[in-house]
């Protein structure tokens, strides 16, 4: 799974509606010529972006090229169930990616566009966002 080599604070805030208007950047196809482009925003857990990767690659069984142009930069502290109020901020639990409506999540090529369209529609499913198939 993806996660930071080194940050300069462990744990970071949550920042509930940073995610708010469109992406300004990474909205269109740069190195493939097919993507998967999020319709709204939230987080993608590091966990989320292995499997939607595993089910593209599993399909077009290891032909083509993927590229993936999300990577889970903030962490997410959980504390243990039953623990009481205080003694600081929990241990972290996950790595996500935020994603803004229009971001550009999977990149592909190497392969036709239905066998593209199919490997995303599969990875799409595993994702907690709505998706669409982009091509050039």
């Amino acid at each position: 799974m993806m996660e930071p080599k080194k940050m300069k604070y462990r744990k970071s805030h949550r920042l509930r509606g940073g995610r708010r208007g469109i992406a300004n950047s990474g909205y269109t196809l740069c190195f493939g010529s097919a993507g998967l482009k999020s319709i709204e925003g939230n987080e993608i857990s590091a966990k989320q972006i292995e499997a939607a990767r595993k089910a593209m690659t599993h399909y077009v069984k290891r032909g083509g090229k993927i590229w993936i142009r999300i990577f889970p930069h903030k962490s997410v502290t959980k504390k243990a169930a039953e623990v009481p109020m205080g003694s600081g901020k929990g241990d972290i639990a996950k790595y996500v990616a935020e994603v803004r409506p229009g971001t550009i999540i999977f990149e592909m090529d190497g392969v036709s566009v239905a066998h593209a369209r199919e490997a995303m529609r599969l990875a799409a499913h595993k994702l907690p966002v709505k998706c669409k198939f982009i091509s050039k």
